[in-house]
């Protein structure tokens, strides 16, 4: 039986956001980071950042770029404030120990899995939701336990597929930059099971498209009738 949209558990309002080359890869060959986003996109960026309650990434984004996750107030022109928590997908402990996500300077949840035996930093909490690997649907709601209302979700390739194909967001945006990068092994934008057929599509609505530096970004929300149960609808970060 389908839950009803009161039964379902309460998640995060849902914001995904990255930047992609024309053709939809999100970095170089074999993964090698490429850096997308134009002067005017990171500031863009960083606004939504500083309007979100947390910042999610899969550890592969951590291990291959080391990401700070926290907001470059400058770039805005404003006070440093507080930071967004951030939420690390990790279901095998992969995360270096080394990572700037473990730091200290911001807040941090490492997400896993009931079978990872991995300790952290005493500064980071761990949250379990799956067996062998996150998941999201279980995760979600458990986010929101904590008090997040506000998620903003930043890649890679394999948590933007989970996110996507599960209808978990409601609002995404995508920065593209006027390169194409081609190739086999450039990551796209989406990863994850293959695609048979178009039930196995995700629907998207196109709300805008604006021109950002050297680039665009535009804005999709989930098609009428798709999006999960359990969201409070779209709502900016």
């Amino acid at each position: 039986m389908a839950r009803t949209e009161e039964s379902a558990p309460r998640r995060p309002a849902v914001w995904v956001n990255c930047a992609a080359s024309l053709d939809g890869r999100l970095a170089y060959a074999g993964g090698k980071r490429a850096k997308l986003s134009c002067p005017e996109d990171l500031v863009r960026v960083q606004r939504l950042r500083a309007n979100a309650d947390a910042i999610l990434v899969g550890v592969g984004t951590v291990v291959k770029d080391d990401p700070s996750l926290r907001v470059h107030w400058d770039l805005i022109g404003k006070a440093p404030g507080k930071n967004p928590t951030r939420v690390v997908v990790d279901a095998s402990g992969r995360t270096p120990p080394e990572a700037r996500v473990l730091d200290g300077s911001a807040p941090t949840i490492i997400a896993t899995t009931e079978g990872s035996s991995r300790t952290y930093p005493p500064t980071v909490r761990t949250v379990v939701a799956g067996r062998g690997q996150v998941d999201l649907a279980e995760l979600l709601p458990k986010l929101y336990g904590l008090g997040f209302r506000r998620l903003m979700v930043e890649g890679g390739a394999e948590v933007l597929s989970s996110v996507l194909r599960a209808h978990l967001f409601d609002r995404c945006t995508i920065y593209y930059a006027p390169v194409v990068i081609g190739g086999a092994t450039a990551p796209s934008l989406v990863a994850g099971p293959e695609t048979h057929g178009p039930e196995e599509t995700v629907h998207l609505e196109l709300v805008s498209i604006e021109t950002v530096g050297e680039g665009y970004v535009a804005m999709y929300i989930p098609r009428r009738g798709t999006a999960s149960p359990g969201t409070s609808g779209p709502s900016k970060p």
